[in-house]
């Protein structure tokens, strides 16, 4: 699907969707739990539909409700000895199911899509084989695993997907003994573990944190699982608002002198890319709360430098923002992003570059060189959610038309995007199905 979008700047409020990474979460600790959740959660995207498909597949099937959905978990239907398991292009879905699965004992053949199979397994592979569980196929599809989990120590360095420890801090209270989790520091994307730690605590699980160094200097972050608790179901719970894609609206607020604000933020939130706030009054932006509101609008902005290694999911945002500010902005450590669902580094370039801007890559670093305006052009989406919801802000800040092509890639995220865009006085039409 092409979208053109005319140049117009949004504003008014916009309603948060329910946050996918802390969806993903619930609903599979729901799964494991000892009774049926009730989960207020009325948007789906892909990703979050794969995780579904992947928990029915193992035997934990959930059922559409008014106001989200109902999880009957393992306990009452018991889980597969076997399972034919299909991620989609979710590297959420793949890394946190890994370990569940073997922690259950499935014998489980994994599909995949997209760019998923190019996106890192080790070191998870490597520790999920000390303790039990063999993996074969890592680099393509289909994967396979066999085996049962054990408990005891699990090592993981801190500059690789923080999702490994969090898929292992899941699947901890299913194993037979204690678990003790120590990653590296520096801890990229820290953010993403405690959101994990929150959505178990709603399951009744308390995880112990401490830092340790051993006798070689190596410094870690330790999380304790001990083997005397048990996931419980909270009976309801909701999936709280999300950060990381209320941040492109609050990105286009950021470009305009009348305020964009998102309703059903929790400002509190463990998710980490409620960061954005913080980066957006770097680079000169605006930023209210009230009431349940969080907003954005133009003030002086002006290039910074700032670190992006725990915040990789806000670069696209950000880079929106960059590209009509003052000077240069420099993101720096964003090496990760090299493994999304594009080579975000040249496709967050090459989108800039097609809109009439300046952006180039320095090793690990993006640097963006603003401009008065942009003048609009074609870009390619690189089938990444997160380049075209990019590419719009950009595009209705522009002087001229726009071209999203390979647009319908937003599902993967936020299927309703395009939908909030016009509500928001965006000029968004689709030109070509």
């Amino acid at each position: 699907m092409d979208v053109r979008i005319d140049p117009k700047p949004l504003a008014g409020t916009v309603a948060a969707i329910p946050s996918k990474s802390m969806a993903h979460r619930l609903l599979i600790l729901a799964a494991l739990c000892s009774g049926i959740t009730d989960i207020e959660c009325q948007e789906l995207s892909d990703d979050i539909k794969a995780t579904l498909r992947c928990l029915k597949g193992i035997g934990a099937p959930a059922m559409q409700t008014i106001r989200g959905l109902r999880m009957v978990p393992l306990t009452i239907g018991g889980a597969k000895a076997k399972a034919p398991i299909d991620v989609g292009e979710s590297g959420s879905t793949l890394r946190f199911m890994l370990p569940i699965i073997a922690a259950l004992g499935i014998e489980a053949e994994i599909t995949g899509h997209g760019r998923l199979s190019q996106r890192p397994l080790s070191p998870l592979d490597e520790q999920l084989a000390q303790h039990g569980a063999t993996l074969t196929g890592a680099g393509s599809f289909p994967l396979f695993i066999k085996g049962k989990l054990s408990p005891g120590l699990f090592e993981l360095p801190g500059n690789v997907s923080s999702q490994f420890a969090s898929g292992l801090l899941m699947a901890a209270p299913l194993l037979s003994g204690d678990v003790e989790i120590r990653v590296d520091e520096p801890v990229e994307s820290r953010g993403y573990i405690d959101l994990t730690i929150a959505a178990l605590e709603t399951y009744g699980i308390t995880v112990e944190q401490s830092k340790t160094t051993t006798p070689d200097g190596r410094r870690s972050q330790t999380f304790f699982v001990s083997k005397d608790q048990q996931l419980t179901s909270p009976g309801a719970c909701t999936v709280e608002g999300d950060w990381s894609n209320a941040a492109f609206w609050l990105c286009a607020g950021a470009l305009q002198e009348t305020p964009l604000t998102v309703s059903g933020l929790n400002p509190q939130s463990r998710q980490g890319d409620r960061a954005v706030m913080g980066a957006l009054s770097l680079l000169g932006a605006r930023i209210g709360r009230s009431a349940g509101l969080v907003g954005a609008s133009r003030d002086h902005l002006a290039g910074r430098s700032m670190d992006v290694s725990g915040i990789p999911d806000l670069v696209p945002p950000l880079a929106a923002v960059a590209a009509l500010a003052q000077g240069t902005t420099r993101l720096e450590n964003a090496g990760r992003l090299r493994l999304k669902e594009s080579d975000r580094l040249e496709s967050v370039t090459q989108a800039i570059r097609s809109m009439g801007g300046s952006a180039h890559v320095e090793g690990d670093d993006l640097i963006i060189t603003g401009s008065k305006s942009l003048s609009g052009g074609t870009v390619d989406c690189a089938n990444d959610h997160r380049i075209a919801m990019m590419a719009s802000i950009c595009a209705a800040n522009a002087r001229g038309s726009s071209t999203i092509c390979g647009a319908e890639c937003v599902t993967k995220s936020y299927p309703g995007f395009f939908d909030d865009f016009r509500s928001l006085g965006g000029l968004a039409t689709v030109v070509k199905e």
